[in-house]
């Protein structure tokens, strides 16, 4: 019976089944390593790195290479490198706290300056400035002192002899409100009208200027002669001409002539006299 139950065991080992051939399953092994220690520590590079920055920080505001001494200056034809400089107050300051911002308000303090622009390098040229400077209009002389307006009657200080620029003296009366300062304005009016008479009278180098009367001239007889102040010189020129050919041709010498209402023109009579109506 035993030998019947071995030769069964050993018939059906030798079956295969399902035409599959046996494979026998293996466990992959893990293999447990040490860590390599690196040959470099990061927290010494680190360390170093933070080294460096702070030499190189205490460089860059010790070095007096980046304190400003001098700027760059561009567009200037009246100004001064000096000046700008010295509206720029930036003087000994160092370059990481100047703001171009701030140092472009400090320079539109000037009436003479109408724009700026300002951009930050590196040595030797750290601040560089850009002007576009006002152009004068005319000359305003008062109380003694010659100014600068522009066309929009912002005062400045003269900075140059100009000859082609019509001058305006201001008569000294009693309503003249003082001087003029740097920072002072012209009314609009009195430049527009200046600059069309400018235009009608090209020969006539001085205009006089006064509260009441606006603006006016002495003609070659010595008559003073107003015009007021504001646009339509061309009309009101006409109408003197038509009374200046009457009054010549009459004899009579005038003192003043006044057109500051061409609806009523009116003139004094210094000797001479009109001929009796009728």
């Amino acid at each position: 019976m035993s030998t019947l139950r071995e030769r069964r065991r050993n018939k059906y080992a030798g079956v295969l089944r399902d035409n599959r051939t046996t494979t026998t399953r293996t466990t992959p092994v893990v293999e447990h390593s040490e860590p390599r220690k690196s040959a470099v520590s990061w927290r010494l590079v680190s360390g170093l790195v933070v080294l460096c920055l702070s030499a190189l920080l205490a460089l860059f505001f010790s070095a007096d290479a980046f304190y400003v001494r001098s700027i760059a200056v561009g567009g200037i034809q009246y100004l001064t490198k000096e000046e700008i400089f010295a509206y720029a107050d930036i003087a000994n300051v160092h370059l990481f706290w100047v703001s171009p911002e701030q140092v472009r308000q400090n320079l539109l303090r000037s009436m003479s300056i109408a724009d700026v622009r300002v951009t930050l390098g590196w040595p030797p040229n750290m601040v560089n400035i850009i002007i576009e400077e006002r152009e004068p209009a005319l000359v305003w002389e008062q109380a003694g002192t010659a100014f600068w307006v522009d066309i929009r009657g912002r005062v400045m200080a003269q900075r140059q002899d100009k000859p082609e620029l019509i001058r305006i003296a201001v008569q000294p009366t009693v309503e003249t409100q003082g001087p003029l300062s740097e920072s002072g304005r012209v009314d609009e009016a009195i430049v527009f009208g200046a600059l069309e008479l400018q235009a009608i009278l090209p020969d006539v180098p001085v205009l006089f200027y006064d509260p009441n009367k606006g603006l006016g001239f002495r003609n070659s007889s010595g008559w003073d002669v107003w015009f007021g102040v504001g646009t339509g010189m061309q009309e009101k020129y006409l109408i003197y001409q038509a009374i200046a050919e009457r009054l010549i041709a009459r004899g009579i010498q005038a003192g003043e002539v006044n057109i500051v209402n061409p609806d009523a023109p009116f003139y004094n009579i210094l000797w001479g006299r009109e001929p009796q109506d009728g």
